[in-house]
């Protein structure tokens, strides 16, 4: 009988936990007609992000590099218009180098297009590699492109968001930014970086009604993905078989919805929400029910990935004695 009125106890918190969960939540942001700045958004990742919010009537501002890339991408994103009215502004600049420079040409999109309502920070590389392997160029070059470039297109428009007490800032990390793994001891430190930056950034303008998201993407089918796999070690390789490839497109869609409505993580698949769960930390939530399901599964989600490290940890230790092998025969030869 008690463990019946127990249960009952339970299910009623947690419907009241519904209940009340949406009487917090961010209100959602509306596309349409909202000015949307994708970084890194001539390829991969970006690109699909751009598409996804012009199909919703966004006007979209792409920041990339490459000038011949951005205009051949404002192409193929202007095929999904849903009115007449909608923009695509294509603005070639590196994000990672001047601060001057980037603060500029955002001034400048919001001159032509209005201040930013959301702004996607997907401009990003990555290198991987034994540590002792890698150049200390290397770590450098990831630092800036993928933690200052974010920095830099953030710091632009957040004065903006703040006069008008409304905004959303995504942060496309990689579930790379929440586990350290073997060969990506140069890209895991610059994606950890970004969540940082997003909480102490979500505790400062959450008065505003801005909102930050951080999007922890799983391997993507992506040209630089694809350049990435010619480098990876063979311990990387044998560990990232573990988990699956997204489509860049689905990828894309589960990011905007979340920056959409206000949701701090952003996670895709049954690993990736594995990994929201334990790494949640100190971390803000946007919904009761957020927070109680990060309490309820936090036990078994480590028992679990204590299971995938000790694999992961079978895997290197089986390809250095492969290794140590194979050095010894080729010196008796």
């Amino acid at each position: 009988m008690l463990l019946l009125l127990a249960a009952a106890c339970v299910v009623a918190f947690v419907l009241l936990l519904y209940m009340v969960s949406p009487l917090i939540s961010p209100k959602p942001l509306k596309l349409p007609g909202a000015h949307v700045v994708v970084t890194g958004g001539s390829s991969g990742i970006g690109k699909c992000v751009a598409i996804e919010c012009y199909k919703q009537g966004a006007f979209i501002t792409l920041i990339a590099r490459n000038e011949s890339k951005l205009l051949q991408t404002k192409k193929e994103i202007e095929k999904y218009s849903v009115n007449d009215k909608q923009v695509v502004l294509c603005i070639s600049v590196d994000v990672s180098k001047d601060y001057g420079h980037v603060e500029n040409v955002l001034k400048q999109a919001q001159e032509k297009l209005g201040p930013v309502d959301m702004l996607i920070n997907c401009a990003g590389t990555s290198v991987t590699g034994k540590f002792e392997d890698l150049e200390v160029s290397c770590f450098e070059r990831l630092m800036a492109v993928n933690y200052l470039g974010s920095v830099y297109a953030s710091h632009a428009v957040i004065a903006t968001m703040k006069e008008r007490r409304m905004g959303r800032i995504v942060f496309v990390s990689s579930q790379a930014g929440q586990v350290g793994l073997f060969g990506y001891t140069a890209y895991s430190p610059t994606k950890f970086a970004l969540r940082g930056l997003a909480e102490a950034l979500q505790m400062e303008v959450k008065p505003y009604n801005i909102y930050v998201t951080v999007a922890y993407p799983p391997d993507t089918e992506t040209p630089g993905f694809a350049e990435e796999i010619k480098t990876k070690p063979l311990e990387t390789k044998l560990i990232s078989e573990a988990s699956s490839v997204c489509q860049a497109e689905q990828v894309a869609r589960v990011i905007v919805k979340d920056a959409i409505q206000g949701n701090f993580n952003s996670f895709m698949g049954s690993d990736g929400y594995m990994l929201s769960i334990l790494t949640s930390g100190m971390s803000p939530v946007t919904a009761i029910t957020e927070g109680l399901q990060q309490v309820v599964c936090m036990g078994i989600f480590r028992i679990i990935g204590l299971f995938y490290l000790g694999s992961f940890d079978s895997i290197v230790h089986r390809c250095m004695i492969q290794r140590e092998k194979s050095e010894s025969t080729d010196k008796t030869k």
